[in-house]
């Protein structure tokens, strides 16, 4: 059963998510402030974390910063009552996987949340390889024999999402709801700087793995068993 850490400071909210997400089969714990969620997340961690960002002693975006330094793969969504998208970019740089504005259908809640385990455990699945290459999405770390690349997040994660399904062509925008999630404020070109990076980065590996542009469509990775 996937366990769920609720940190909201005001009770009715953080009772109401906890009831819904009980209901849905997920074994719930509530926390109302980011020190006490540190403490429930040594006692016993969570697979999952939904914070509140306004909260006392200490607030939402510390809390993600401390959570993202314990774990990189923990998956985190956000909860705020500030529509502004600089909040949004803000939650997303400190290492939120999904946003959400209040007031929120609770259903819509349960949704993102499936949405992100869901992209957490394909990925933790699988150790991807190409050619002599392998990425392996426990540690975000590509390796080739001794050497490892250390790649910057969203270079890692977006390598990661084409190298799992060689040949298969990616439109700019499934790229961006991918690794960016689909409240990502930023435009396509995003995806194509990205892009850039990596060809730059294993330009001398073209003959195991390249990034093709496929014109009007998007992108595709193609391997040597999928020229």
């Amino acid at each position: 059963m996937t366990s769920v850490l609720v940190v909201e400071d005001d009770a009715h909210m953080l009772e109401m998510i906890l009831i819904v997400l009980s209901c849905e089969g997920y074994r719930v714990r509530g926390a109302v402030n980011g020190k006490e969620a540190l403490v429930e997340m040594e006692r016993s961690p969570a697979d999952l974390v939904v914070l509140d960002v306004m909260m006392p002693i200490m607030d939402g975006w510390d809390l993600c910063h401390e959570l993202r330094l314990l774990n990189p793969e923990l998956p985190i969504i956000m909860i705020t009552a500030k529509h502004e998208t600089s909040q949004k970019v803000k939650g997303f740089g400190l290492g939120a996987d999904d946003y959400l504005v209040k007031p929120f259908d609770p259903q819509e809640l349960v949704v993102r949340m499936k949405a992100v385990l869901r992209r957490y455990r394909i990925a933790a699945d699988k150790m991807v390889k190409l050619g002599s290459f392998k990425l392996d999405r426990l540690r975000g770390t590509v390796s080739d024999g001794n050497v490892n690349w250390n790649l910057p997040l969203k270079e890692f994660e977006l390598l990661y999402q084409l190298a799992s399904y060689p040949g298969q062509i990616f439109m700019r925008d499934q790229l961006i709801e991918a690794v960016w999630g689909f409240d990502h404020e930023g435009d396509e070109r995003t995806v194509d700087v990205h892009i850039k990076r990596l060809r730059e980065r294993f330009a001398a590996f073209t003959h195991l793995f390249r990034i093709v542009t496929v014109r009007g469509l998007g992108y595709r990775l193609e391997t040597e068993s999928h020229d």
